[in-house]
């Protein structure tokens, strides 16, 4: 079965977007379980967030600000599904990754010779 890259991409929190309250981040976890449960077949990796990393290259660049992947994204998570759609529709289940503060990319992962 395919497997796919769901990648959260967290917005800002804005005057249009605040922050959860602590009841309504209790409330996002309980159906997050729920979810978690439903889906547990096609959860290959729930992921989490990232932390520190570096960017690796042939030579070391010690000059140039560097935007943190941290900063762009607030999390992944693997699944299987037989296609896109039901990859996505297993994405859009999941209770705070997509809203209004935050959305995902989700994307295949062509494994070589696979």
């Amino acid at each position: 079965m395919p497997k796919f890259l769901c990648v959260q991409r967290s917005l800002p929190a804005t005057d249009d977007r605040p922050a959860p309250s602590p009841t309504e981040m209790q409330a996002m976890y309980a159906k997050f379980n729920e979810w978690r449960e439903t889906f547990s077949s096609q959860l290959v990796d729930l992921g989490g967030k990232l932390g520190d990393g570096r960017l690796v290259t042939e030579e070391p660049i010690t000059d140039a600000p560097f935007v943190e992947v941290k900063e762009l994204v607030g999390g992944y998570m693997i699944v299987e599904a037989d296609d896109l759609e039901g990859a996505i529709e297993v994405a859009r289940g999941c209770p705070g990754l997509v809203s209004a503060r935050s959305g995902v990319e989700v994307i295949e992962i062509h494994i070589p010779g696979g």
